[in-house]
């Protein structure tokens, strides 16, 4: 039977390969889902919110999957002016908790029919030039961590909608910002150590100046201040394993030696860890240590991490879901994601009583 398709279409076959099979259309969807073109081409746009059934989408991406449609992204880039693109710029790949972050946003942006390219800064938590200069005209939009604020500047003046991750709601740089609930997870810590009859603490502050390393130290501050008897000496450091180590060597070789080591990383844990086994301490009979993020890193310890998880995948997510309502001219949300203290026997009891309040 002749083809009834309209040479030049966007949905016509190779003709190039006449023995290959035909890819499928959108038509062949909506035949496939019982459901107009139109409808398909609503759900499979991701605007079909308000217009179509959940159980219609549903249906319809069924449909597209059991037939292993593509849409033509080249051919919609150029009908809607949009290439479909977002940037997600982070400090490194190095650290575990950015690649989950990339994995939540990739997840969503293909749900969507979005490709996202990732940008990690060269200079890690500091500036980075220009990552795309006259190119950025290839993307439609840009989630960063405020990790590596300096990478924004040359696309910021560009007009690509911003959406942040981990950063001061009210700084007004972006269309949108997605938080973690970082204070909590510092309560949670000074809850946890305080509960447990510590009141000789020691902060291993990131020496990085963003907003989520000042949330952490006040409200560290404010939960140990609430506690009349603990007092708390801070030590600024590096997000290294080994300037972890030489920090928290320091903080344990004062005197009076503190009886818990809190850290505002993972790699800054692991650093504390060592630095108590060089200096004969044990870990926890003699000194109780804390990281935040709840990196791989946690579990492969001895002993193990208590750490801060951090819902890593879901911020990814959660970023290019903002960036997708700010592209379509919805309200994007600002949402506080909520995280969880993960104990694990890095942390017990102090090693002599409580002193007396």
């Amino acid at each position: 039977m002749a083809s009834t398709r309209r040479p030049g279409t966007t949905d016509e076959p190779d003709a190039t390969a006449p023995s290959e099979r035909p890819r499928p259309t959108s038509r062949d969807v909506a035949r496939h889902a019982n459901v107009s073109q139109a409808t398909v081409s609503l759900v499979l746009g991701g605007k079909w919110q308000g217009r179509v059934s959940a159980r219609t989408a549903e249906t319809v991406r069924s449909a597209a999957r059991t037939l292993g449609y593509r849409p033509n992204l080249a051919a919609r880039s150029l009908r809607l002016g949009r290439t479909r693109t977002a940037l997600l710029v982070v400090p490194a790949l190095t650290h575990d908790y950015f690649a989950r972050v990339h994995a939540g946003a990739s997840r969503v942006a293909a749900e969507h029919d979005f490709g996202v390219v990732l940008y990690p800064s060269p200079e890690g938590t500091g500036p980075a030039v220009d990552p795309f200069g006259s190119a950025r005209a290839a993307l439609d939009g840009v989630i960063a961590s405020s990790m590596a604020p300096e990478a924004l500047a040359a696309l910021g003046e560009g007009g690509l909608p911003l959406v942040m991750l981990d950063t001061d709601p009210a700084g007004g740089r972006a269309a949108a910002t997605v938080n973690l609930d970082i204070a909590d997870g510092m309560r949670q810590v000074a809850g946890h150590l305080l509960g447990l009859g510590h009141r000789r603490l020691a902060h291993l502050a990131a020496a990085v100046d963003t907003w989520t390393f000042g949330v952490r130290a006040r409200a560290l501050e404010e939960a140990v201040a609430g506690e009349p008897a603990a007092a708390m000496r801070t030590e600024s450091s590096d997000l290294t394993v080994e300037a972890g180590l030489r920090a928290a060597t320091r903080a344990l070789s004062a005197e009076p030696r503190p009886t818990a080591v809190i850290c505002d990383d993972d790699l800054l844990a692991a650093g504390a860890c060592k630095a108590a086994r060089r200096l004969g301490l044990r870990v926890p009979e003699d000194v109780s240590v804390t990281g935040f993020d709840d990196l791989s890193l946690a579990t492969a310890l001895e002993p193990e991490l208590t750490t801060v998880r951090l819902p890593a995948e879901e911020v990814g997510a959660a970023g290019m879901r903002a960036l997708l309502d700010v592209l379509e001219g919805r309200t994007a949300g600002t949402p506080v994601l909520p995280v969880r203290l993960v104990r694990r026997d890095s942390t017990a009891e102090p090693p002599e009583p409580p002193e007396e309040r």
